[in-house]
């Protein structure tokens, strides 16, 4: 008898109507996080980067010679010489004391920053 039963529970199931099937949301609905992911990415990285690389390329390509600079390592100097070949300057930090360094240590440069302060200044005051 509980054989019985048991076939009847199976049949039960199996004769059971399905479910009905979902409808598919379309393809682009599924691209649309990713999307917006990379969107965040480029907007909120990647711009700002370049922005910042285009401003440390212009820097470095207005060093010339007797600018002061300071470097990533914290030091002072006046350029005294500039490879144009290699990239490679040589700044004087003190008197007789001349330091080679590269090109991309620098992370000021003061002659600059003091020459568009004055044209502000005279902007501003006519």
């Amino acid at each position: 008898m509980a054989y019985l039963g048991t076939l009847m529970l199976f049949f039960a199931d199996a004769a059971a109507p399905a479910a009905p099937a979902q409808p598919q949301e379309p393809f682009f609905m599924n691209l649309l996080l990713p999307m917006g992911i990379l969107f965040l990415f480029y907007f909120i990285l990647w711009r700002p980067m370049q922005g910042q690389e285009r401003t440390r390329k212009a820097l470095l390509g207005s060093l010339k010679k007797n600018d002061r600079v300071l470097t990533n390592a914290g030091m002072y100097g006046t350029v005294v010489g500039i490879h144009e070949t290699e990239d490679e300057m040589t700044l004087k930090v003190d008197d007789n004391t001349r330091i080679r360094f590269t090109k991309t240590s620098v992370s000021r440069n003061f002659t600059n920053e003091e020459e568009a302060l004055a044209k502000t200044k005279t902007k501003a005051s006519s």
